[in-house]
């Protein structure tokens, strides 16, 4: 029961309190962008099965990769990507936290 409320807490609410508390002019934008990030997700559909439950994500899909993660660091060096970098970040920490609670 932890592990999905930790896994989705850390997708949905997570880039919002990031948002609100570091970007807080733009805060709606911010969180729209990083809620975003979820899009990445799309690597799953290479996989197969495309969903298994007892299988980490992280370093298997292509964009969940550690090359990946390094370009996600990247982004966010860079203040016009800083946002899609740190939406991805937080989705690959929703992921690891999930591969840890397996």
């Amino acid at each position: 029961m932890l592990q999905p409320i930790l896994h989705y807490g850390i997708h949905f609410l997570v880039p919002i309190l990031v948002a609100y508390l570091f970007f807080r002019k733009n805060w709606k934008i911010a969180a729209l962008i990083m809620l975003s990030a979820i899009i990445i997700d799309l690597d799953h559909l290479l996989a197969n099965p495309i969903f298994d439950p007892t299988r980490c994500s992280i370093n298997f899909h292509p964009l969940h990769t550690y090359y990946a993660i390094g370009v996600y660091v990247v982004l966010t060096i860079i203040k016009k990507t800083r946002v899609v970098g740190l939406g991805l970040l937080i989705h690959m920490l929703a992921d690891w936290v999930d591969c840890l609670l397996m």
